[in-house]
């Protein structure tokens, strides 16, 4: 039997099954005190408040710290089993320090001292929007919203949760890229020759109303990198959280169909390997090289 037909039948035999339940089971109605947004609520472990600003230790918080004492952890670990005959475990650190610091930090900055001084930050940043990411989609009782029961003890939930799937963490990542590049920028040229670098070469004929011009849409694609290197790894890594919810029977727990649970939990299982296996790297390597980019570019001699 051919391969295509096996892979048909088996279709053909996961759908059939999906129906046989749906006609067993049938419908019992929306279910109207399930609310998918409830699974993000942040309910405050240790309540810190001082004046207006809450400082409250909650989930967030606890993936944050779970992802900065697993990055340094990790690291150190490795630095103190280095050997002069590699192992596999050193192998495949030397193969992560090249992408770190060839690829990202030295493949996007024209001076080598200017990567090498920068180096540690970006393969930091990397490895802590890597381990965030990765530890996000580690099932662990930190819903402390619902409970259950073992032995008389009342245990949180497991869920799935990721410093990044919180705005506030990109936004902050991104806030001290941004003023880091700036600072370097300034640093290296000197503030007035730093902004004159932002006009693109060229220009030297165009009247100043021009140049005034372009340098406006300069400064506005400088903020506009707050929200584009924030939010597409906020998105990102919470709309992966999302399928997996909704996949993995949140949608027939919404909707009170049993049997549809069936046909989306196989694709909450490739969702779960995509975001895993591709996505959770992708985003930390984005956000890292893009980081780069704009600090290789404030200190570049060219625009």
């Amino acid at each position: 039997m051919k391969t295509k037909t096996k892979a048909l039948l088996a279709i053909g035999g996961w759908l059939l099954i999906v129906v046989l339940l749906l006609v067993i089971f049938g419908s019992s109605g929306k279910n109207e005190e399930f609310k998918p947004q409830d699974e993000f609520k942040l309910h405050p472990w240790i309540s810190i408040n001082i004046g207006p600003i809450d400082l409250s230790v909650n989930r967030a918080v606890f993936y944050l710290l779970l992802a900065g004492g697993l990055t340094v952890g990790v690291m150190t670990w490795i630095a103190r089993r280095m050997q002069q005959k590699p192992n596999k475990t050193q192998a495949a650190v030397e193969i992560a320090y090249d992408l770190t610091k060839n690829n990202i930090t030295r493949g996007n900055m024209s001076d080598p001292a200017v990567a090498t001084r920068w180096f540690p930050f970006i393969a930091a940043l990397f490895f802590f929007i890597l381990f965030a990411n990765l530890i996000g989609y580690l099932p662990l009782p930190t819903n402390t919203g619902e409970h259950f029961n073992v032995f008389g003890l009342e245990i949180p939930t497991f869920a799935i949760y990721a410093a990044t799937a919180n705005i506030s963490i990109p936004i902050v990542l991104t806030l001290v890229v941004w003023i880091s590049y700036h600072v370097e920028g300034v640093r290296a040229k000197g503030f007035v020759p730093y902004l004159k670098s932002w006009l693109p070469p060229g220009l030297e004929n165009m009247s100043p109303i021009g140049r005034a011009a372009i340098f406006v849409i300069e400064v506005v694609s400088h903020l506009v990198r707050l929200v584009s290197l924030s939010v597409r790894l906020f998105a990102n890594i919470l709309a992966g959280h999302l399928l997996l919810l909704f996949m993995g029977g949140g949608l027939a727990v919404l909707l009170g169909i049993a049997a549809l649970g069936a046909l989306t939990f196989p694709l909450a299982f490739a969702f779960f390997i995509f975001e895993v296996g591709l996505v959770a790297t992708l985003q930390a390597f984005i956000f890292s090289t893009l980081s780069a980019i704009y600090i290789g570019g404030a200190t570049s001699a060219e625009h």
